[in-house]
C-alpha cells in the first residue's frame, strides 16, 4: 500500500515538478542577479517555501528593508493560506505527527491537488497527502538551487523573471475551473477581488478580499458540498454505465 501510495502521489505531482523547476530555477537566477549564492536558495526553498514569498523577500533583502517591514510583508503576501487552510481541517485531521509539516508545507499547488485528489481503494489517504506535500518541496528546492548554480556560470536576462507566480497562479484558476462542473467559488474569488481592489487599492486589497471570500464561502457552503455530492454521484453513475 505505502509503494502504490508513493506511485499515486509522484504521479499526480507531475504538474507540478513542471511548474516548479521553472518557477524555482528563476527565483535561483534572480536571486543570484542580487548577489547572493545557491546555498542561500536552498536555504530560503527549505525554511520559507513560499513562492510569492521568495519573490518578494529578494527585492526585501536587496533594498536592507528592516525586520517589521519584512515581517508585514510575507503576512499580507501569505494571507490567503490562513483562509483557504480551513477547508482542509477535515481532510488533515488524523495525520499525526506529519500535520505540522503539512501545515508549512501548504502552497496553492499543494492545495489545489489536495483539493482535487481521487483517493482510490487501496491509498493510504493520509499518507498521500504527506508524499504529495513532500514531493512538491523537493521539485521546488531542486529548481531554487538550480537556478542560483545555473546563474554562477551562465549570464542570465532577469527581466520579467519575477511575473512567473502571477503566470502560475493564472494557470491555477483556468485548471481548475475546466476540471470541475461548479464555477461558484471562482467566481466568487474574482468578483470579491475585483471589489476589493477598487475599494481598497493595489496595496491594500489582499486580505479584506480574503476575509470576504471566506465569509461568502461559509454562506454557500451547503450549495457546494451538495453540488460535490451530485456531481460526484453523476460521475458514479457514468463509471458504472461505462
Amino acid at each position: 500500500m505505502l509503494k502504490r501510495t508513493l506511485k499515486k502521489a509522484f504521479k499526480d505531482s507531475l504538474p507540478i515538478l513542471a511548474g516548479y523547476l521553472a518557477l524555482g530555477i528563476g527565483f535561483g537566477v534572480l536571486l543570484h542577479t542580487k548577489g547572493y549564492s545557491f546555498l542561500w536558495a536552498l536555504l530560503m526553498s527549505c525554511t520559507i517555501y513560499a513562492g510569492a514569498g521568495q519573490y518578494a523577500a529578494v527585492d526585501l533583502l536587496s533594498s536592507g528593508a528592516s525586520l517589521v517591514t519584512t515581517a508585514v510583508m510575507t503576512v499580507i503576501i501569505n494571507a490567503r493560506h490562513f483562509f483557504y487552510g480551513f477547508s482542509l481541517l477535515e481532510r488533515y485531521r488524523g495525520t499525526g505527527k506529519a500535520k505540522p509539516y503539512l501545515i508549512f508545507g501548504l502552497t496553492d499547488e499543494t492545495y489545489s491537488l489536495v483539493c482535487t485528489a481521487k483517493i482510490e481503494q487501496g491509498i493510504d489517504e493520509k499518507k498521500y497527502y504527506f508524499f504529495l506535500t513532500l514531493l512538491d518541496q523537493l521539485y521546488w528546492i531542486t529548481g531554487c538551487t538550480l537556478g542560483a548554480l545555473l546563474g554562477t556560470f551562465i549570464e542570465f536576462d532577469s527581466t520579467g523573471i519575477d511575473f512567473a507566480m502571477t503566470a502560475l497562479f493564472v494557470v491555477i484558476f483556468i485548471e481548475q475551473w475546466l476540471s470541475v462542473k461548479s464555477h461558484l467559488p471562482a467566481l466568487l474569488g474574482a468578483g470579491t477581488t475585483l471589489v476589493c481592489l477598487f475599494v481598497f487599492g493595489s496595496e491594500y486589497f489582499i486580505i479584506p478580499s480574503m476575509a470576504f471570500i471566506a465569509i461568502e464561502l461559509v454562506i454557500f457552503r451547503k450549495r457546494l458540498e451538495n453540488t460535490d455530492e451530485k456531481n460526484n454521484f453523476a460521475s458514479g453513475e457514468e463509471d458504472t454505465n461505462g
